[in-house]
C-alpha cells in the first residue's frame, strides 16, 4: 500500500526532539469541529495551543502537522497505566469529524484506508505494540469521547492494529443487560485497571461511570450506556490477558 503525506505543519509542538524509544502510544482522535477547514486552521493555530502529528481529511487525504521526534500537544492531561501526560510518548492522529455535539458521523472507507495505512507504517517504524494503539476517551475518559463509538476498532484489530476480544456474538448478546452482584462488579473493575484504565482521584464523583463508558465506546459499541453487566464483564475477562 502507497502512503501518501502531504504537509501542513503546525508551530504547536516542543522544540526538543525526542528518540525513537520514547515513542510508544499511537493514540487516536476525531476532530470534534462542524468543518474540517476550521479544525485544520485550530490545530495550527498558535493560539490554540494544540496540535497532531497527523490529520486524516474526509475524502482520506493524510497530512503531517508535526514530525514524529517532535511532542505535538494532543493528549493533554492522561494516563494509562504508568504512564502520565501521554504527549511524550505518543502520536496523536486526528481524523475530521464532527463528533458527538455535531452530529457524530461513520469514517468514511478512504478515512480507514488511510488509517490502516499510516497506522502499519508507525506501528513498524517504531515497533509499537497492539495494546498501546488507543484512543483519546481510554487515556482520558472524564474529558473526551473521541474517538467515539463509530471507530472502527474491530476492523483494525483484524489488520493487527490494536487488541479486540475473541467471543461469539451469540454469547455476548445472551448476556447483555444482566445484572452484576458486587462482587463481580469489582471483578470487572479490577479488569479494567489490568487492561490499562487507570482510577485516580478526581474532582468528578462520576469519573468511574466515565471509565465505563470509554471501555464501551471501544469494546461494546453497540450499547454505551455506563452500566456494568455481565456482557461487559466477559469481554474484561477477555481482554485481560491480551493487554497482559
Amino acid at each position: 500500500m502507497t502512503l501518501k503525506i502531504l504537509s501542513n505543519y503546525s508551530p504547536n509542538f516542543n522544540p526538543l526532539k525526542r528518540k525513537t524509544s520514547q515513542i510508544k502510544f499511537l493514540i487516536f482522535h476525531y476532530t470534534g469541529m462542524k468543518k474540517e477547514s476550521d479544525a485544520i486552521k485550530k490545530l495550527t493555530n498558535y493560539r490554540s495551543s494544540v496540535s497532531c502529528h497527523y490529520f486524516i481529511k474526509k475524502k482520506g487525504e493524510t497530512l503531517i502537522m508535526v514530525p514524529d521526534l517532535y511532542i505535538a500537544w494532543h493528549a493533554g492531561e492522561s494516563q494509562w497505566k504508568r504512564y502520565k501526560s501521554l504527549n511524550r510518548n505518543s502520536i496523536g492522529i486526528e481524523i475530521s469529524n464532527p463528533g458527538h455535539n455535531y452530529n457524530y458521523n461513520k469514517f468514511s472507507k478512504s478515512q480507514i484506508q488511510s488509517i490502516i495505512k499510516l497506522s502499519k507504517y508507525l506501528l513498524k517504524k517504531y515497533k509499537i505494540k497492539s495494546k498501546n494503539i488507543l484512543g483519546h476517551s481510554d487515556i482520558a475518559p472524564d474529558r473526551k469521547k473521541d474517538p467515539g463509538e463509530k471507530f472502527p476498532w474491530k476492523e483494525l484489530a483484524k489488520k493487527r492494529i490494536g487488541l479486540w476480544y475473541s467471543i461469539p456474538i451469540r454469547i455476548l448478546k445472551k448476556n447483555r443487560g444482566i445484572k452484576l452482584n458486587k462482587m463481580s462488579e469489582k471483578i470487572f473493575h479490577k479488569n479494567l485497571f489490568k487492561i490499562g484504565y487507570v482510577a485516580r482521584n478526581s474532582k468528578n464523583k462520576n469519573y468511574n461511570n466515565y471509565i465505563v463508558k470509554a471501555f464501551q465506546m471501544r469494546f461494546r459499541q453497540e450499547l454505551v450506556d455506563g452500566k456494568i453487566d455481565k456482557e461487559c464483564l466477559i469481554i474484561s475477562n477477555n481482554l485481560v490477558k491480551k493487554f497482559s
